[in-house]
């Protein structure tokens, strides 16, 4: 389906399947879309006996393309604000967010602005800071998209769109005045239950990032770190974090 928001489309999957039960929200990284999920969020939904929606944040894979790759230091915030639009085009009431990387910031961030409507949260890998480890593994990015295939990886989900899906998380992470951007003081309003799922390994983040999280926010919340694992638990480890989100989920529902 497709969806207008502030007068851009994006394209979504919406299934509703369950009466009276809770819609997951699954929120992409920074080069993600709905298609590279694949059918993780399906298997969540059913599992968990909930709806179910996916979409593309503008600029990504089947939405329409970002104006400019130049982005604004509070842009995590600003899609916060627009998941929160389409939650009210979709009357969606009782959300249960899973964000990953820059979904997983977007996801606490709309669970503290939009307490009302967000009832639970799993972030994965999600940033409340920059940390130099961050950015050394964007740097290591952009040395890859320079002299490997990851372009034409790119491609093959936001065709040409690419370029500018890769200079928008790469070029904004980078600037000077990106390194100050911090979420720390909007996560002690976050009351719904939080699930922080982080690989050990993870080359894009330290533990601080969990356990911070976790002593700001007010509501209930535990930590999963997941050994031997780096950024994307839900590709690498798929059953251990079914396992894990099915359970807290059925606890807190």
């Amino acid at each position: 389906m497709l969806i207008n928001c502030n007068g851009n489309t994006l394209y979504a999957e919406y299934q509703h399947a369950f009466k009276d039960r809770p819609t997951f929200v699954f929120l992409h990284d920074s080069l993600g879309c709905v298609e590279l999920w694949r059918d993780f969020p399906k298997r969540i939904a059913i599992a968990c006996q909930c709806n179910l929606l996916v979409y593309d944040r503008l600029g990504y894979g089947k939405s329409n393309p970002m104006p400019t790759f130049v982005r604004s230091v509070n842009y995590l915030e600003l899609e916060a604000t627009v998941l929160n639009d389409i939650l009210e085009q979709l009357n969606i009431k009782n959300a249960i967010l899973f964000g990953h990387s820059d979904g997983g910031s977007i996801a606490l961030i709309a669970a503290a602005k939009y307490q009302n409507r967000i009832k639970m949260v799993v972030a994965e890998a999600a940033h409340i800071f920059v940390e130099e480890i961050t950015l050394e593994g964007i740097r290591q990015a952009v040395q890859a998209y320079e002299t490997t295939n990851l372009a034409l990886k790119l491609e093959k989900y936001h065709a040409e769109k690419t370029e500018n899906v890769f200079k928008a998380w790469t070029e904004t992470w980078l600037r000077d005045d990106f390194r100050d951007w911090n979420i720390e003081g909007l996560l002690p309003k976050i009351k719904s239950p939080l699930l922080f799922i982080q690989g050990k390994n993870d080359e894009y983040g330290t533990l601080a990032q969990v356990e911070k999280t976790l002593h700001l926010v007010n509501g209930k919340s535990e930590q999963y770190i997941v050994p031997n694992v780096g950024h994307t638990p839900h590709k690498e480890v798929p059953e251990v974090v079914l396992e894990k989100v099915t359970a807290f989920i059925n606890c807190h529902f």
